[in-house]
């Protein structure tokens, strides 16, 4: 009865797949492992891929520490949060107003969409919706009324969501006209100097001078005053 069988399977092997049964069933075996080899390397990356979601997920789930104020510091200090470090905290400046965004790192975190405006002052260009370095700043001169409407909108935004944490130190440079007055004042102060130190003479002496000449005067006087009293009288002019 088996061997019938076996005859029977050979027969529609033969009949349906044009193979011996030899052949048939080594393409079959070789693709039973092809299978398995498969399934092993791609269920290990998904099921690699699913571990990190799941660990990602329960970091997001983790109480956020609470903001840490940071005063008032400069720009460059502002880059130290940018999400590099996950030990510090994520913030982003609007206005020269830094606000921590670390509950948003998906947004603004490394690798999310707005991940170039953290750790800046990005005022321009949030204003403009701007991705490009040269707006990656606080300085909002030249801009229209809609885009300072967006900036605005954008500050409410951060106002009522954010816990603010510091301000940025704002430099403000030397010009070159200042510094040009500058120079142009000390060398007036320096060249007025020493006329008004010749005019203080000036007016000494002159003060002085009056004081001086009157006792010679006064001494020429009983100089005068003796001679006359002691010329000797011509008598024959007399007569």
């Amino acid at each position: 009865m088996a061997l019938e069988l076996w005859e029977t399977l050979k027969e529609s092997i033969t009949a349906y797949t044009g193979l011996s049964p030899a052949t048939f069933f080594t393409v079959l075996a070789l693709g039973l492992t092809l299978y398995y080899v498969v399934s092993k390397l791609f269920g290990s990356s998904d099921d690699a891929h699913i571990q990190q979601r799941s660990r990602g997920f329960e970091e997001q789930m983790e109480p956020l520490p609470p903001p840490v104020q940071v005063g008032e510091i400069t720009a460059e200090e502002l880059k130290q949060y940018d999400g590099s470090d996950p030990k510090k905290p994520l913030l982003m400046a609007i206005k020269g107003q830094i606000y921590d965004v670390s509950q948003s790192r998906m947004f603004y975190g490394p690798g999310g969409p707005y991940a170039l405006f953290a750790g800046k002052d990005a005022s321009r260009a949030l204003a403009k919706m701007s991705f490009e370095d040269k707006d990656l700043k606080g300085d909002v001169t030249g801009l229209g009324v809609f885009e300072l409407e967006a900036l605005q909108d954008w500050e409410y935004k951060f106002m009522s969501k954010y816990v603010k944490v510091g301000t940025v130190k704002t430099t403000v440079p030397e010009t070159e006209g200042s510094t040009e007055g500058q120079a142009t004042e000390t060398a007036e102060n320096n060249a007025a100097k020493p006329a008004e130190a010749a005019e203080g003479d000036a007016a000494k002496r002159e003060e002085d001078g009056p004081s001086e000449s009157v006792p010679e005067e006064i001494e020429s006087v009983p100089k005068d005053i003796e001679e006359t009293t002691t010329a000797p009288v011509n008598p024959e002019k007399k007569e």
